[in-house]
């Protein structure tokens, strides 16, 4: 009689880099599929990522000997940390592809920041990137890098851009119980969205389902102007709007930092998100949130 090799019917193991509120989210999702190991540089979140079901390893993506242990380690991997504060180059995601294995799948989650300002047109994934400030900068330079490492791996690479991540205690509300001034509405920009439990839903869908290569809108079907989208939070919670300014003012008066987030207007398209992953939005707008609309059973 044959023996029989157990490990035939193990659970595949997930490496999910950078499990914050995203990652954590995404654990109930993923931990019958997959047994799921998570990485954090924070000694102090072991416990918090062991009581969620994921066996937790410290290491820092920023140091690149503490990352040997992992080498080979999982086939399925999930990258949500972002890149370093600075330089044009993705350092972190650099050191990443250094100890994944061939023939891998990875889901990387990248920003909609890439496509620069597109002056309030719809934009779908085929158009070119245009990154105007450092973070959009590094961020496609993360994406080159893991298709380079793709390529050479025979890895399957799917890439999910997402827009401003939101939940219900993800909101502006410290912004608008200070009065931040928005834009008038001449200036404002139209800004994008995505519920933090469909972003994690769109990620363990493409790590089964996702084209490689492909690259995919995590948005939701909101199609609001910036302004609009702080009106809204500031009623929902019986706050003060914030006061409009036009934007030569808005200058004098908020950072560089937060001027640049209110100077690219996009609205993307989410065809591919909802046709190739199949993903019916919980939360199709800004709206269904902050009205505490019942989610859809899926």
């Amino acid at each position: 009689m044959k023996n029989i090799n157990v490990n035939k019917f193990a659970r595949p193991r997930l490496l999910i880099v950078g499990c914050g509120d995203v990652g954590m989210r995404l654990l109930p999702l993923v931990r019958q599929a997959f047994r799921v190991i998570a990485i954090t540089s924070q000694q102090e979140r072991c416990a918090e990522l062991r009581a969620a079901g994921a066996v937790p390893l410290v290491a820092n993506l920023d140091h690149p000997a503490t990352l040997r242990r992992l080498k080979g380690l999982a086939h399925h991997v999930v990258h949500l940390a972002p890149p370093q504060p600075e330089g044009p180059l993705d350092r972190r995601t650099r050191h990443l592809t250094a100890i994944l294995p061939e023939r891998a799948r990875l889901v990387y989650i990248s920003t909609t920041g890439v496509y620069g300002d597109c002056q309030g047109a719809w934009v779908a994934e085929s158009r070119p990137v245009a990154p105007r400030n450092a973070r959009a900068i590094r961020r496609v330079d993360a994406e080159q890098v893991l298709r380079g490492w793709a390529r050479r791996s025979g890895s399957v690479l799917s890439i999910l851009r997402a827009p401003g991540i939101y939940a219900g205690d993800r909101l502006p509300l410290e912004r608008l119980r200070l009065g931040t001034p928005a834009l008038c509405d001449d200036d404002d920009v139209y800004t994008n969205h995505i519920h933090a439990d469909d972003l994690a839903r769109a990620i363990a869908r493409a790590l089964f389902k996702g084209l490689p290569g492909r690259v995919i809108n995590a948005v939701d079907d909101s199609d609001m102007k910036m302004a609009a989208y702080f009106d809204a939070v500031a009623d929902a919670h019986g706050l003060q709007r914030p006061p409009r300014l036009p934007r030569e003012a808005l200058r004098q008066v908020v950072s560089p930092a937060l001027l640049s987030f209110m100077s690219e207007s996009r609205r993307l398209r989410n065809g591919r998100l909802k046709r190739e992953l199949g993903l019916r939005l919980r939360y199709e707008k800004v709206v269904d949130c902050l009205q505490q609309r019942k989610p859809i059973v899926s």
